[in-house]
């Protein structure tokens, strides 16, 4: 078994109101830049033991499904890399 750090970062979907985001833009904007959009993210780091990349993946998933992202109003990403 390899050690991985696989890292799942949840989002709210497009259209999904995202209140921490529009408060954090709307500051920004005041502050001087321009921006296009914004949306606020969550981002969780899951150290794991696997027999490949792939097959953390599939645990990482798995968990984001299950609980770490709300399929109906999130999307998320998840990436796998060897722990260091």
């Amino acid at each position: 078994m390899t050690s991985y750090t696989a890292t799942v970062t949840v989002r709210l979907k497009r259209g999904v109101l995202d209140p921490e985001a529009e408060t954090t833009q709307r500051a920004l904007e005041r502050l001087g830049f321009e921006l296009e959009a914004l949306r606020s993210a969550d981002q969780f780091e899951v150290d794991l033991d696997a027999d490949s990349a792939d097959a953390a993946a599939e645990r990482a998933d798995e968990m984001a499904e299950r609980l770490l992202a709300n399929p109906t109003i999130h999307d998320y990403d998840v990436e796998v890399r060897e722990a260091e």
